[in-house]
């Protein structure tokens, strides 16, 4: 493939795709202007990925992978990325069926969320988007085995911290 093709695919995969970019930004990143700077080394990485992008696993499977790896990776080089802390927010459109108290618990859920470690966050965040433990496994290189139990786990840690707030 040439170089002008593979940028052309690369561009049209990552507009398909740019959602799961952004999910993966506002799990480890704070604030708007780290959000941005980590959406920025993501997409960096992934480019000078894709041409070792062999096609043996979805895209997104590939393309979380990468993400998540390069948002753990800049936390512990940078053990300040998270200094400038602002509490993430709820998405602004809300479906309207939602009731209050069904808004209360998902902020509060999200609080709990914040809680956790960065390989916690990536498997809740891959849970929630029903991803099954084997995509999940090539996402995060864990065995589904140990993924299920950490799952029993976290699903354990968010009811502690939840009961407590």
């Amino acid at each position: 493939m040439q170089k002008h093709e593979a940028e052309e695919q690369f561009e049209k995969l990552l507009r398909e795709h740019e959602l799961l970019i952004y999910k993966v930004c506002r799990l480890y990143a704070y604030s708007e202007v780290d959000r941005q700077d980590l959406f920025q080394e993501i997409v960096i990485q992934l480019w000078k990925a894709f041409l070792k992008f062999n096609g043996q696993s979805k895209f997104s499977t590939w393309l979380y992978r990468v993400a998540i790896n390069t948002a753990i990776t800049g936390l512990r080089k940078k053990k300040d990325f998270i200094v400038s802390y602002e509490p993430a927010t709820l998405p602004q459109h809300i479906d309207d069926n939602t009731s209050e108290e069904e808004e209360e618990q998902l902020k509060v859920l999200h609080k709990a969320i914040e809680q956790l470690n960065q390989v916690e966050k990536a498997i809740v965040m891959l849970y929630m988007e029903d991803k099954a433990y084997e995509e999940m496994e090539d996402i995060l290189g864990i065995s589904q085995g140990n993924l299920r139990v950490k799952m029993t786990r976290i699903k354990e840690k968010l009811r502690e911290i939840t009961k407590n707030d």
